[in-house]
């Protein structure tokens, strides 16, 4: 998981990928952090994507960094933890300004049921389950 973190943390942007129906939907993101042994991701309630994923956990991440690409299939799961959003928005400051633990916007899931793939077009695949 650390290596997921690690990769996440450094390309600065990924792209999740949800269904909405029958079409997929993605956009970028850019949050990831650890809380108690999971990672998280962070979104608003107002948003389409919270909205998507709370009809179909299932989703894809993916980021490309330096050659090497990663994607995780996973289900997304809303933990409605406080601590779980302070640890969030501590981690990332800058969200400070649209959001806040108690807006009752504010939104973390979790990443369960992970199968993490690290690409390159000179290195074999190699896969993490979390």
């Amino acid at each position: 998981m650390q290596s997921v973190l690690d990769f996440l943390k450094a390309a600065d942007t990924y792209y999740l990928a949800t269904v909405e129906g029958d079409q997929p939907r993605v956009r970028p993101f850019g949050t990831i952090n650890e809380f108690e042994g999971k990672l998280y991701i962070q979104t608003g309630k107002s948003k389409e994507v919270s909205k998507q994923l709370h009809v179909n956990p299932k989703a894809e991440i993916c980021a490309f960094k330096d050659g090497k690409w990663l994607r995780i299939a996973c289900e997304l799961v809303e933990d409605d933890n406080r601590e779980a959003r302070v640890a969030m928005l501590e981690a990332y400051p800058t969200l400070k300004a649209m959001y806040d633990p108690d807006d009752g916007n504010t939104e973390v899931f979790y990443i369960k049921n992970a199968k993490a793939t690290f690409s390159s077009f000179t290195e074999a695949p190699s896969t993490v389950e979390f």
